[in-house]
């Protein structure tokens, strides 16, 4: 591994490795049909989406929603309560997502007069559009990005040029490598990389890596990788009853509490450990996310999806 301060590129011709990785993605590389435009909003959606969800299920979700609200000013005119009940019943994890996204369109309707920013500082000013997705946005759809940073572009840079586990370590190697204005290329090319060749376990040859002449960990059979945080198990988690919850009250005007948990949990028991007390305690998490609205108390409490 290369040490701290010490240019990881110094025995290596950047401008070929450049060549070859681009050579590589342009001749074969994963359909994607967000790969396929440059409209910033459909290109958010597909970011905000595969967050932590397989780019295979992505894919109909992407369009599906798309099918539904095909531009900005649809979605920024759709019920939020819509919005977030296509969220659950695609199984595209935290709600929160589904309420930013509707949100970051009223803002580019609202705030931007229907145009997106072009840049990451700008794309930043949209709800829950963090730097990542920003920098992401501006490279895909305006080619006006900076070099991305995830993590299968820590793996790669880590193994093949011994790049430390350090995130600023990390930010000047991919700044180095990207060829100035070709953000949309190379940010779709060093990912690609990470995604097919580069993966946990490497797939160097049958990949036909094109930075295996170079690479450390190709010469030295050493293919340590920075550390992955674990998502945590989705399955029987707070976040999965969320998602229930969430799920029942899409297609109704609201649900008595009693109703309500049965469908959260098979063993639902109004005074039991997954009863009205956990409920209450669901439903709280998503009134603080501006999800749910409750009305009334103890048992005639009624949950709804707020719109």
């Amino acid at each position: 591994m290369t040490d701290e301060g010490a240019d990881p590129f110094a025995a290596v011709d950047i401008d070929a490795v450049r060549e070859a990785l681009v050579e590589w993605y342009e001749d074969d590389h994963r359909a994607f049909p967000w790969r396929e435009t440059d409209d910033p909003y459909e290109i958010l959606v597909s970011e905000v989406m595969s967050q932590q969800t397989q780019l295979g299920r992505v894919v109909e979700a992407w369009e599906a929603f798309l099918d539904r609200w095909p531009t900005a000013a649809d979605l920024a005119a759709a019920d939020r309560a819509d919005v977030v009940g296509f969220w659950t019943s695609h199984s595209l994890g935290y709600n929160n997502r589904a309420k930013y996204l509707h949100e970051a369109a009223r803002q580019v309707q609202g705030e931007f007069d229907g145009t997106f920013p072009r840049d990451p500082e700008g794309l930043s000013e949209l709800m829950g559009v963090g730097p990542y997705t920003a920098n992401a946005v501006a490279s895909f759809a305006f080619n006006n990005g900076d070099a991305v940073v995830d993590t299968n572009v820590k793996r790669v840079l880590h193994r093949a040029f011994g790049v430390p586990d350090d995130d600023a370590a990390f930010e000047r190697a991919a700044a180095t490598l990207m060829p100035e204005g070709r953000s949309r290329v190379w940010n779709n090319a060093i990912m690609e990389l990470g995604g097919v060749a580069c993966e946990k376990t490497p797939a160097c040859d049958e990949a036909g890596c094109p930075w295996r002449r170079w690479c450390r960990a190709y010469e030295t059979g050493d293919f340590t990788a920075p550390d992955v945080p674990t998502q945590p198990a989705f399955e029987g988690s707070r976040r999965q009853m969320r998602g229930r919850v969430v799920d029942a009250l899409s297609d109704r005007d609201g649900l008595r509490l009693d109703e309500l948990g049965p469908k959260v949990r098979v063993d639902y028991v109004p005074d039991g450990e997954y009863g009205r007390e956990w409920l209450r305690g669901l439903l709280a998490d998503l009134a603080d996310d501006g999800l749910v609205e409750i009305e009334g108390r103890d048992e005639d409490a009624v949950a709804r999806l707020k719109r």
